[in-house]
């Protein structure tokens, strides 16, 4: 039998202080990395630079092994998540000073689908709390209704799921982009963790009725076609599902939604990980009726739309022109024109600053061999693409 010299409550009590201590510590280096932001502006640096990132993973690692015991794939996880925050932090600081204006307000007025604990409410909440934005949320029941929120002025910003890695594009979503005013000006790519939400604990054979939007319907079909007998319900959001488990008060319909908040409604989860693949991931757009600036030392993404003529091999030279000039396409998205039977507009985003040379260059080629060509935006990349350590010396 093994025995420690300390209580359970000792160790925790110790555990307790250690936790402190990293949470300072951690709020030291967030701190720095503006610091190392400041001095960027000075100098003109990139944000990332890859080179530093790989040697001090090695170091960390090697350090972390001779020193400390503490394995490899421990330190690359944990350092990772440390240099995304750092990366996404630097950007916001120089977003702010390319963007004085939008800095400077205190309170943003945010459109979105469904009520609080949408994933669209979610993704909202993580997008403004790294500009540490105080948000008026406003809910809506249509992703048209997002976009009309904002075009009147009644809204600054619209949160819009664009692309899930499970279901694909959101069509309703790119048709909406054809049509509107609205800029891109943001981006974000959330985890989705689907999992079934009920009044109480009660087994899956006795679910009659399942509710939930349309798109975890289409996420989670491989769960939800080994369920027999249950019919399945859509709704406006996820939110909107819960809250309707909420108001029948049922042991015999369930939704499906996030766990935390399912809790929003006082539901709890009765089976997770129900979608069809364990990394799935929505990406959301931020639009707003101004563009924005983005500074040259971000990574930016630019999305465009257009439409070629019918003859064959329009669509190819189109792309041999971001080809030539060594630009990175990232989604390419048909989508049918309304009135032009057999017409199609495609989306296009690029790993691009739409100022750069090459695009520049591109789109004047582009706008010369295209029916029509319109810049919907340029942003920063939310996702910051993690180095992998060489650890082969």
């Amino acid at each position: 039998m093994t025995n420690t010299k300390y209580s359970l409550d000792e160790i925790r009590l110790r555990l307790n202080e250690l936790d402190d201590q990293l949470l300072q510590l951690l709020s030291e280096r967030r701190q720095l990395s503006i610091e190392v932001a400041k001095s960027k502006v000075q100098t003109s640096k990139p944000v990332r630079d890859a080179s530093r990132e790989q040697q001090l993973l090695v170091k960390l690692i090697n350090n972390g092994k001779e020193k400390y015991q503490l394995d490899a794939p421990y330190i690359t996880k944990i350092f990772h998540t440390i240099i995304e925050d750092s990366v996404l932090l630097q950007q916001v600081y120089l977003q702010n000073l390319a963007n004085p204006q939008q800095s400077r307000k205190p309170l943003a007025r945010v459109a979105f689908l469904g009520s609080k604990g949408s994933y669209s409410h979610l993704a909202s909440r993580e997008y403004f709390s790294r500009k540490n934005t105080e948000l008026i949320e406003l809910n809506c029941d249509q992703f048209k209704e997002v976009t009309k929120t904002v075009e009147s002025g009644h809204a600054d910003y619209g949160v819009l799921p664009i692309e899930n890695t499970s279901s694909g594009s959101i069509n309703e979503v790119f048709d909406l982009l054809q049509h509107t005013t609205l800029h891109i000006v943001g981006e974000l790519t959330q985890p989705i963790d689907h999992c079934l939400v009920a009044t109480k604990e009660i087994q899956l054979e006795n679910i009659k009725t399942l509710y939930s939007h349309p798109q975890p319907h289409q996420q989670c079909s491989e769960f939800l076609s080994r369920l027999s007998g249950v019919a399945l319900e859509s709704c406006a959001s996820t939110a909107d599902a819960m809250q309707k488990v909420q108001e029948l008060n049922r042991d015999d319909v369930a939704a499906i939604g996030h766990a935390s908040s399912g809790k929003l409604y006082g539901l709890q989860s009765i089976q997770s990980d129900i979608a069809n693949q364990t990394e799935n991931h929505t990406r959301f757009i931020i639009v707003a009726r101004k563009p924005v600036e983005v500074s040259t030392q971000i990574p930016a993404k630019t999305t465009f739309i257009m439409s070629t003529s019918q003859d064959a091999g329009s669509l190819v030279e189109t792309l041999l022109v971001l080809q030539r000039y060594g630009i990175n396409m990232t989604k390419l998205e048909s989508r049918p024109i309304m009135g032009n039977p057999w017409e199609e507009m495609f989306y296009v985003d690029v790993e691009a600053h739409k100022d750069s040379e090459p695009m520049q260059l591109a789109i004047q080629e582009l706008i010369k061999i295209t029916k029509y060509l319109k810049v919907l935006g340029c942003y920063p990349i939310d996702n910051v693409k993690p180095v992998i350590p060489d650890l082969s010396e």
